[in-house]
Order: C-alpha cells, then sequence, then structure tokens
C-alpha cells in the first residue's frame, strides 16, 4: 500500500513518548515536532495509529501544505484542490482549526473560508453543495496555521483519542485519559511490580496503567473513528486490527487505588468494570493519611489536588502528609508525583531525582520522581545507586528542549502566589493582634479557584464491556458538547 504523510497530536511534554511509541509501532520517519510528531506510513498504519497510540489525542491526514498572508489566499488555494476525491455533494463535512499567526486573528474566520471555498467549488462544479455538520460529519477537516505556514488535513480520528469509551461517569475534573497513559509510560512501568494510586478519583490512571500492564489497545472501547466513513475505508483490514489479539499478555502483579471520597470509589468501580478489569484493579475507600506499607515491592504514581480545579481544606498540610507517607509508608521503590506549585513539592521534602514538565489542561505542571529507600543515602550510594542518574537527567533536560521559558514562567508564578499568601499572612496577623475592625481593606483571603460547575455528561446509553472481543454494536457510548474538546485537547 501507498506511504503518505501523517501526523499525530498530543500534549505538551508526551512528544518523545509518543514519538517512542510510533516507532514502536512500525512508523516510519519519526520526527518530533511542538505537541506533534509526524510520520510516514500506510493504511494500515493510519488504522493502528488511531486503535493502539496511547498518548495521542488524534491522527491527521495532510492533504496540502501551502503559505498564505490572509484569508483570501486561503480561500484560492482550498478551493483549486480537486475535491471530488474526499467529498461529494451528498454528504456533510465539518472543519476545524488551529491558528498562531500575527495574520490571522480569527480561527473561526479561517474555518469559515475553508468551508466556503469547498461549497463555492461544488457549486460551481455541480450546481448542488455539500452541507456543513458539525457533529459526526462525513468528512472531517483541520487546517492549520502557523505564521504564513498552513497546513489542510483530514481528520482521521473524528472524536478525540482521550475519549476511550470506558468511562462512564467522572467525579470533579478528571485526569485526561491520554495525560494518565503519557504519565505512566514516562516512569517505564509496564507490569514488572504492583502500582498504587493513593488517590485514584474516577479511577483513570488506575485504568490505563492495567491497559498497558496488559497490552490492550485503548481504541477496543471506542463506537467508531472518522476514517470509516471516508470512500476508501478498508472494513476488513480495519476488524482484521481490531480482532488481532495476539499481542495482549498476562499481568501477574496488582494494582491498587484508592480514595478518601465514598462517590469517587463507587465511580471509579463503575469504570473498572465498563473497561474489563475488575481482576487486576483492587479499590478501596481509604485515606492516604492511612496508606500502609505494601507487602511486595510497587510504584505509586498520583494526581493530587493542586488547589486550582479541585480545592483542599489545607493544601499545603495534604503534601506534608503525602510526603510524611511516602517516607514511612514505602520504604523501597518509586513514587511519582503530578503537581502544580513549587510550594506544595516543597512541603512533601523529599529530593526528587527526576522533574519532567507536563500540560494538565492550561496548568503548566511537573511529573516528579521520588526514589525511596530505607537507611541511610551514604550506604544507598554505597551499593551502587545514584539518586539522580546521568542517563534521567540527560532524559530530563532533552524533554525541556524547546521549553526554555518555561521555568521562567514557573518562577514568575510561584513568586505571585508566595507574595500573595504572605500578604495574606500579614493580614491574618493584624486581625489577630488588632482585630478585625483596625482592618478596612476589603479584600478577599486567597482562596484556591474551584472549577466552574458544568462537567462533562454522558449522553446515550451506559455500557458495560466485560472482555468481550467483539465490537460494541450501535450501542452509543459517549456524547460530549463540542465545545468541550478544545478545552481538553490543547491541540497546537
Amino acid at each position: 500500500m501507498e506511504e503518505f504523510e501523517l501526523i499525530a497530536k498530543t500534549f505538551q511534554g508526551l512528544e518523545e513518548v509518543l514519538a517512542q511509541e510510533l516507532i514502536a509501532l512500525g512508523a516510519n520517519n519519526v520526527e518530533i515536532g511542538r505537541r506533534m510528531v509526524s510520520f510516514t506510513g500506510n493504511k494500515e498504519m493510519m488504522y493502528r495509529a488511531n486503535f493502539c497510540l496511547r498518548t495521542a489525542i488524534r491522527i491527521l491526514k495532510p492533504i496540502k501544505h501551502f503559505k498564505a498572508r490572509n484569508a483570501d489566499e486561503v480561500y484560492d488555494i482550498v478551493k483549486s484542490i480537486e475535491w471530488e476525491k474526499y467529498l461529494s455533494n451528498n454528504k456533510t463535512f465539518s472543519v476545524d482549526s488551529v491558528v498562531f499567526s500575527d495574520e490571522f486573528r480569527h480561527s473561526k474566520y479561517v474555518a469559515y473560508k475553508v468551508k466556503d471555498a469547498i461549497v463555492d467549488y461544488f457549486n460551481e462544479k455541480t450546481g448542488k453543495r455539500p452541507n456543513v455538520c458539525l457533529m459526526n460529519a462525513d468528512l472531517q477537516l483541520n487546517i492549520h496555521i502557523a505564521q504564513e505556514k498552513c497546513t489542510l488535513s483530514l481528520d482521521s480520528s473524528g472524536e478525540s483519542l482521550h475519549r476511550r469509551g470506558y468511562r462512564q461517569e467522572a467525579m470533579e475534573a478528571p485526569l485526561n485519559e491520554v495525560l494518565a497513559a503519557g504519565m505512566i509510560l514516562l516512569t517505564g512501568w509496564k507490569g514488572e511490580c504492583d502500582l498504587i494510586d493513593p488517590m485514584c478519583g474516577s479511577g483513570t490512571i488506575p485504568i490505563e496503567a492495567a491497559l498497558i500492564a496488559r497490552n490492550i489497545a485503548p481504541g477496543v472501547f471506542r463506537k467508531e473513528y472518522a476514517f470509516e466513513k471516508w470512500a476508501d475505508f478498508d472494513k476488513d483490514l480495519f476488524s482484521k486490527i481490531y480482532e488481532d489479539d495476539s499481542a495482549e499478555r498476562e499481568f501477574t502483579h496488582k494494582i491498587y487505588a484508592y480514595d478518601n471520597n465514598r462517590k469517587a470509589i463507587e465511580i471509579a468501580t463503575r469504570n473498572v468494570k465498563a473497561a474489563g478489569l475488575s481482576k487486576d484493579i483492587e479499590l478501596n475507600l481509604q485515606d492516604f493519611a492511612d496508606f500502609q506499607t505494601p507487602k511486595e515491592k510497587a510504584m505509586i504514581v498520583s494526581n493530587p489536588p493542586y488547589g486550582e480545579r479541585i480545592s483542599a481544606d489545607d493544601l499545603l498540610g495534604l503534601y506534608t502528609m503525602i510526603g510524611e507517607r511516602l517516607k514511612n509508608g514505602l520504604k523501597e521503590g518509586d513514587a511519582w508525583i503530578l503537581s502544580y506549585r513549587q510550594e506544595c513539592f516543597a512541603k512533601i521534602g523529599l529530593k526528587p531525582s527526576v522533574k519532567i514538565p507536563l500540560y494538565n489542561g492550561s496548568l503548566e505542571c511537573e511529573f516528579r520522581k521520588y526514589q525511596l529507600f530505607s537507611g541511610k543515602y551514604k550506604e544507598f550510594r554505597s551499593e551502587g545507586n545514584e539518586l539522580s542518574e546521568r542517563s534521567e537527567r540527560r532524559e530530563k533536560e532533552s524533554r525541556r528542549a524547546g521549553t526554555g521559558k518555561y521555568h521562567e514562567r514557573r518562577q514568575e508564578r510561584n513568586k505571585d502566589w508566595k507574595k500573595k499568601k504572605k500578604k495574606e499572612d500579614t493580614r491574618e496577623h493584624k486581625k489577630q493582634a488588632y482585630g478585625s475592625s483596625r482592618l478596612q481593606d476589603n479584600k478577599k483571603p486567597y482562596s484556591p479557584k474551584k472549577r466552574p460547575d458544568g462537567m462533562h455528561r454522558f449522553a446515550g446509553e451506559e455500557h458495560e464491556f466485560l472482555g468481550d472481543r467483539k465490537r460494541l454494536g450501535n450501542i452509543r457510548v459517549m456524547n460530549f458538547d463540542n465545545n468541550t474538546s478544545s478545552k481538553n485537547e490543547t491541540e497546537d
């Protein structure tokens, strides 16, 4: 089969992980970009990329690269494409636009010009026009503009690939499935020991970990992909890929998930059952403060509250407790923590061996590794161990390549937060010393931001995936509001 160019979109910080996934899948000419990885492959590779990649948000197939200085030039070039190769006037289409340019100030206007060009092309050729459909169109297009460089692509994925299909319900601010899978792959864990998430929420990290441990493709839960509506769709080829479970493996260890919220455990239990992973994941209602040393060697991966989307009564106290439990509850092994503020990490009280910048939505976070060991550090080193190995340092620096301003922004943010907190502490001290009547300032004390209401809700019927290899048929798994995709995907 003919090879062609493809682009896999991802979150900033996961580009190298995605590139490794593509290489393992057999992709050619893999090149890392900003929040994307380009590669080449045939139709089978495109199908496999959608079905198998854990850290990809969507797979695009470019059909035109060009330069344009204004929307009229975009219109003229798009109209010159032979659109009957991809679309007919009795089909529907949609256009998504991503713009980073001084010349193009409004991404929706660019999408309108692309739409107009396609409609006018068919009107002039046939006297009839295809209709625009915002949801579930027959052909989904993506126009990406970086200054004057434009790329027009076919979207082969449709609904974002992070929407696996197993999530029945979610707690407030659930962790994106792609980010959760990327975090686990960054640790290097593939099921060699037990894995623990002491603050599991909706169960995303445990579920993604179990899929990795068993090497189950994340696409097995999805109802459909956009490429299934293309004129050249090969149903037999895709069925062959879908039904092939030869790469799956046994998982001889266990994944333990805890949370102190009863509702979170109930939701996580339903999600785990829907994924058919109840035998691999053990869920329990338990506070992190009561965490006990595991009998077997284990790795901890966790995403505690940051005080942004999910608040905590005592945020810094929470991280102090996390540090104490890591010191006393995990004598041997690694702990990986994703968080947002430097002040939170400082309260853990442990020296990290790896710091990886990651974005959780719009938040610039860090994913830190803590190597835990019993005894003294000198004894640890005398056995040939090192807290921050050279290979990890090189890996850390390579991940930071291209993000030089990341730490400047982070330092400024932490500096502002520290000043604000110091001012509030001073105000509180004055209140206690002189009484609140002496304070004429009406400013409210700092409180962590809460995510507004309006959580993603699922329309259609809920289902349970109980390990059956057959497709889910006509069951509607999840339909999100169209305007939520940009917040979750953070695409380039």
